[in-house]
Protein backbone atom coordinates (compact mmCIF):
# COMPACT_ATOMS: atom_id res chain seq x y z
CA UNK A 1 0.00 0.00 0.00
CA UNK A 2 1.17 3.26 -0.57
CA UNK A 3 -0.46 7.17 0.64
CA UNK A 4 0.28 9.74 -1.03
CA UNK A 5 -0.84 13.33 0.40
CA UNK A 6 -0.46 16.76 -1.72
CA UNK A 7 0.42 20.37 -0.55
CA UNK A 8 0.88 23.66 -1.53
CA UNK A 9 -1.98 24.30 -4.16
CA UNK A 10 -3.81 27.89 -4.06
CA UNK A 11 -4.03 31.04 -6.52
CA UNK A 12 -1.29 32.62 -8.00
CA UNK A 13 -1.31 35.07 -10.86
CA UNK A 14 0.32 34.55 -14.80
CA UNK A 15 3.90 34.48 -14.93
CA UNK A 16 3.98 33.62 -10.94
CA UNK A 17 5.42 30.55 -8.96
CA UNK A 18 4.18 27.93 -6.79
CA UNK A 19 5.57 25.08 -5.09
CA UNK A 20 3.37 21.60 -4.95
CA UNK A 21 4.97 18.95 -2.52
CA UNK A 22 3.30 15.09 -1.78
CA UNK A 23 4.66 13.18 1.15
CA UNK A 24 5.12 9.43 0.00
CA UNK A 25 4.15 6.41 3.00
CA UNK A 26 3.88 2.63 2.67
CA UNK A 27 6.27 0.90 -0.26
CA UNK A 28 8.23 4.42 -1.48
CA UNK A 29 10.49 2.94 -3.87
CA UNK A 30 7.56 3.19 -6.55
CA UNK A 31 8.82 5.91 -9.43
CA UNK A 32 6.36 8.94 -8.34
CA UNK A 33 4.58 11.46 -10.49
CA UNK A 34 2.68 14.63 -10.77
CA UNK A 35 -0.97 14.79 -12.80
CA UNK A 36 -3.02 17.25 -13.64
CA UNK A 37 -7.08 17.53 -14.79
CA UNK A 38 -8.03 20.69 -15.88
CA UNK A 39 -11.90 21.28 -16.21
CA UNK A 40 -13.28 19.17 -19.07
CA UNK A 41 -10.11 17.47 -19.77
CA UNK A 42 -8.63 14.42 -19.83
CA UNK A 43 -6.08 13.53 -16.51
CA UNK A 44 -2.48 13.86 -18.03
CA UNK A 45 1.06 13.69 -17.08
CA UNK A 46 3.50 16.82 -16.00
CA UNK A 47 6.23 15.36 -14.71
CA UNK A 48 7.27 12.11 -12.80
CA UNK A 49 10.54 10.38 -10.90
CA UNK A 50 12.40 7.59 -10.33
CA UNK A 51 13.04 6.44 -6.78
CA UNK A 52 16.92 6.36 -7.78
CA UNK A 53 16.40 10.13 -9.73
CA UNK A 54 18.33 8.90 -12.37
CA UNK A 55 14.62 9.04 -14.95
CA UNK A 56 12.93 12.28 -14.93
CA UNK A 57 10.15 13.23 -17.63
CA UNK A 58 8.57 16.29 -18.38
CA UNK A 59 5.59 16.88 -20.95
CA UNK A 60 6.29 18.89 -23.86
CA UNK A 61 4.05 21.86 -22.27
CA UNK A 62 5.67 22.26 -18.68
CA UNK A 63 9.36 21.41 -19.89
CA UNK A 64 11.49 24.28 -19.24
CA UNK A 65 9.38 26.35 -16.26
CA UNK A 66 8.76 23.44 -13.95
CA UNK A 67 11.11 21.05 -12.06
CA UNK A 68 10.71 18.37 -10.07
CA UNK A 69 12.80 16.68 -7.52
CA UNK A 70 12.46 14.16 -4.64
CA UNK A 71 14.28 13.49 -0.95
CA UNK A 72 14.20 10.21 -0.40
CA UNK A 73 15.02 10.66 3.01
CA UNK A 74 12.11 12.64 3.65
CA UNK A 75 9.67 10.88 1.27
CA UNK A 76 8.97 14.28 -0.33
CA UNK A 77 8.28 14.99 -4.17
CA UNK A 78 8.14 18.58 -5.07
CA UNK A 79 7.26 20.33 -8.47
CA UNK A 80 8.39 23.80 -8.51
CA UNK A 81 6.62 25.69 -11.29
CA UNK A 82 7.78 29.35 -12.69
CA UNK A 83 6.04 30.85 -15.35
CA UNK A 84 2.82 29.44 -14.79
CA UNK A 85 -0.20 30.32 -17.28
CA UNK A 86 -4.12 30.44 -16.99
CA UNK A 87 -3.71 26.94 -19.00
CA UNK A 88 -1.96 24.97 -16.20
CA UNK A 89 -4.73 25.86 -13.74
CA UNK A 90 -6.03 22.34 -13.09
CA UNK A 91 -6.16 19.73 -10.10
CA UNK A 92 -2.74 18.29 -9.67
CA UNK A 93 -2.51 14.83 -8.43
CA UNK A 94 0.31 13.10 -6.83
CA UNK A 95 0.53 9.61 -7.70
CA UNK A 96 2.79 6.54 -8.02
CA UNK A 97 3.52 4.61 -11.14
CA UNK A 98 4.66 1.52 -12.25
CA UNK A 99 6.70 2.81 -15.15
CA UNK A 100 6.49 5.83 -17.39
CA UNK A 101 4.53 8.90 -16.90
CA UNK A 102 1.32 7.70 -17.98
CA UNK A 103 -2.07 7.50 -16.58
CA UNK A 104 -2.75 3.97 -17.03
CA UNK A 105 0.26 3.09 -15.49
CA UNK A 106 -0.59 4.39 -11.99
CA UNK A 107 -1.36 2.51 -8.77
CA UNK A 108 -2.23 4.95 -6.22
CA UNK A 109 -3.60 8.50 -6.02
CA UNK A 110 -3.42 11.30 -3.88
CA UNK A 111 -6.47 13.43 -3.05
CA UNK A 112 -5.43 16.06 -5.76
CA UNK A 113 -4.63 19.99 -4.86
CA UNK A 114 -6.20 22.88 -6.56
CA UNK A 115 -4.01 25.08 -8.55
CA UNK A 116 -5.50 28.26 -10.37
CA UNK A 117 -3.49 31.10 -12.11
CA UNK A 118 -5.58 33.95 -12.79
CA UNK A 119 -5.33 37.62 -12.25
Amino acid sequence: QVQLVESGGGLVQPGGSLNVSCTVSGFTQYIIGWFRQAPGKEREGVSCISHDKDWIHYSDSVKGRFTISRDNAKNTIDLQMNSLKPEDTAVYYCAATRGYCEVGMVDYWGKGTLVTVSS
